[in-house]
């Protein structure tokens, strides 16, 4: 992988950045991507007769959705490395404004679908903000600005839910869709005028066999985990897709590491802070999820069940509202202890905190008041974690590898993410109890899902032990040694 380049910089690259607007302003674009991710939730159960469709189809507006950001975010990031962080964050941003609005206009199954495709190919807005960040902002706001950038991720998630159930419970669905427009209009103008374009790229020439062959992979992968419940997990077509999945991905490895320009440079990866960091995302993302999937539906089952506490969607999304608060108040937090003690500390003091707010839900699950608690408890962890991760992969990859290495561990939370929903999804549809003639997901199953997601938070921190014992760099300290690379090669 050639060395970062100073490219001849553009006249928005000439302007010099400015701190206090930049990271409000990727901050903003990263909540509004993630805003997307959940607004379709309250209408998916009316999705059948709006759409004129069989459920078992439009449940593909939620997977194009996840399919078009795992395939999108390794791609974009390395796009974004090799000509202008900046330019294909105003692509992402774009095909959000442009998805949202085909959402918005379509009455049937096939735009719909095709609309959440396009909204979902915007995934990798939050990896290339935080690549934009290390390449512009001073080293004393470097720490503090990545954490809160990736914190954004779940705090549009948090945020997303109550708002988008109001929104359906007040106005025509497709309100929904052109909300998503507006802020992505929104996020759009403000790119454009306050965030520059990096001088430092890499050039070189896109992996396209290494693009396709990756995209074929996670496809095959994220599809049968995906649809496996529905498909049957024991189906040829699930077994098929993933013997497929692990074939591609194989020969996809052996290919890139062949070629001189690869989509992902597999030997940085294999870097042991970049590798392990990568293994604890996905049981992070696992652990993460584990939460959105349960407390909703402990909040929207009936009563009469003994532990459900019967309540609207809107209120099970603003119990889960001040996660989202909790997440972005404790990136500086995060990003303080990762100063003093290193970012590997702050990924493992996190790892715990999420573990012992699952262990609290365990215990206090019969009040609206407990979700809350759990649920702030929780997201103080994954706050810590988030702002962890990015400092990690930053402090172990050159700065021309910024972006890619970045979408790549993104990709790694999404990945445990689909596991998280299709392992719980197995857990309480096997673990039920009969009501009105109606199965329900018992209690214990509840407690099941709970309990593999502090597994899933202390499985994170026992891999996150083998980073590397030295104090990893920060960004802060990173960003100026690694600048130090152009110059040396000029």
């Amino acid at each position: 992988m050639p060395d970062a380049l100073a490219e001849p910089a553009d006249a928005t690259a000439s302007d010099p950045p400015r701190p206090n607007a930049v990271v409000p302003v990727l901050a903003f674009a990263g909540i509004v991507v993630s805003l997307m991710q959940t607004l379709v939730i309250p209408i998916v159960p009316e999705l059948p007769k709006l759409l004129d469709a069989p459920a078992s189809d439009t449940a593909w507006a939620v997977t194009a959705t996840l399919l078009a950001a795992a395939v999108a975010t390794p791609v974009v990031g390395r796009l974004g490395d090799m000509f202008g962080k900046r330019r294909m964050l105003l692509v992402s941003v774009i095909l959000l404004v442009t998805g949202s609005v085909l959402c918005a206009l379509s009455e049937s199954l096939v735009p719909m679908i095709v609309g959440r495709a396009v909204q979902g190919l915007s995934a990798a807005v939050v990896p290339l903000g935080i690549s934009i960040m290390r390449d512009e902002l001073p080293p004393e706001r470097l720490a503090g600005s990545t954490a809160l950038m990736s914190a954004s991720l779940g705090v549009g998630g948090a945020l997303g839910l109550p708002t988008a159930a109001l929104i359906a419970d007040h106005f025509d669905w497709h309100v929904l869709f052109w909300s998503s427009a507006a802020m992505g209009t929104v996020a759009l103008a403000l790119v454009l005028l306050f965030v520059p374009e990096s001088a430092v790229r890499s050039g070189g020439r896109f992996d396209v066999v290494g693009g396709l062959g990756m995209a074929t992979g996670l496809v095959c992968l994220l599809l049968a985990i995906s649809k496996g419940a529905d498909w049957g997990w024991s189906s040829g077509l699930t077994l098929g897709l993933f013997a497929v999945a692990v074939l591609v991905l194989l020969a996809w490895g052996r290919f890139e590491l062949r070629t001189s320009e690869p989509l992902v440079d597999l030997r940085a990866t294999a870097r042991r802070q970049v590798l392990v960091t990568n293994l604890a995302s996905v049981a992070i993302g696992f652990a993460m999820f584990a939460m959105s999937l349960v407390l909703p539906q402990l909040l929207q089952m009936p009563e009469q069940t003994g532990y459900g506490l019967g309540r609207s969607l809107l209120t099970a999304g603003l119990v889960m509202a001040p996660s989202g608060l909790v997440m972005m108040a404790f990136a500086p937090v995060s990003a303080a202890v990762s100063r003093a003690k290193g970012p590997k500390v702050t990924l493992m003091i996190g790892a715990l905190v999420v573990a012992a707010g699952y262990g609290l839900n365990i215990v206090l699950m019969s009040q609206v008041w407990h979700l809350v608690v759990v649920s702030c408890v929780i997201g103080a962890g994954i706050g810590f974690t988030y702002g962890a991760m990015p400092a990690l992969i930053m402090g172990a990859v050159d700065l021309s590898e910024t972006a890619a290495a970045n979408s790549l561990n993104t990709l790694m939370r999404s990945i445990g993410t689909s596991v998280a929903s299709a392992i719980a999804g197995v857990v309480l549809s096997q673990m039920t109890i009969s009501l009105g003639g109606y199965e329900l997901p018992s209690e214990g199953g509840f407690k099941a899902v709970m309990g593999l997601g502090a597994g899933a938070a202390l499985l994170a921190f026992a891999v996150a032990s083998f980073i590397p014992r030295r104090r990893p760099l920060s960004p802060a300290e990173a960003a100026p040694q690694a600048a130090k690379a152009p110059a040396a090669a000029s």
